[in-house]
């Protein structure tokens, strides 16, 4: 009877165990099938930002100087382009951006503000857009040749 109880017990215990495993891979299933069944749900109905560019040369500029250029995106999709972030790459530039739902067939604005203060020679910098596309994200980029404030301080050759 010792026997037959405790091997009653092993066979639950397994059927326990095989049980959770079962039900841990269903609510993956589960939750897999959702989010595909919510992209297929959407999938006819997604923004589309489109940039006229996605880079942007400023050219040469004095060190000091603050520089801006705006770069346009117009959603080709069919449902409202929302940019939710803006981050720049480093604390130099300033994005100011569109910050309501853009309609399809609409144009909305991401100003970049650089300041060139402490910078010199030629600088590359980014702006990661983030959109609810299905790409999730954008990378604008913009350069400057910065050249040394007139008058500042600096070595002066000696008059022989």
């Amino acid at each position: 009877m010792l026997k037959k109880t405790a091997a009653m017990f092993a066979i639950a215990s397994l059927m326990l165990t095989a049980c959770k495993k079962e039900n841990a891979a269903l609510r993956i299933d589960d939750e897999t099938a959702k989010k595909a069944e919510i992209a297929h749900a959407q999938s006819g109905n997604l923004p589309v930002a489109k940039f006229e560019s996605m880079e942007y040369d400023f050219g040469t500029i004095t060190e000091g100087d603050k520089v801006e250029h705006v770069f346009k995106v117009t959603n080709d999709g069919t449902a409202d382009l929302v940019i939710s972030e803006v981050k720049p790459s480093c604390g130099c530039t300033v994005p100011e951006y569109t910050k309501t739902p853009i309609a399809p067939g609409a144009q909305g604005d991401i100003k970049v503000i650089f300041n060139s203060t402490g910078k010199s020679g030629n600088q590359e910098k980014t702006v990661t857009v983030t959109l609810n596309t299905e790409k999730a994200t954008e990378i604008l980029k913009f350069k400057a040749n910065i050249t040394p404030k007139a008058g500042g301080i600096g070595v002066t050759p000696a008059a022989h």
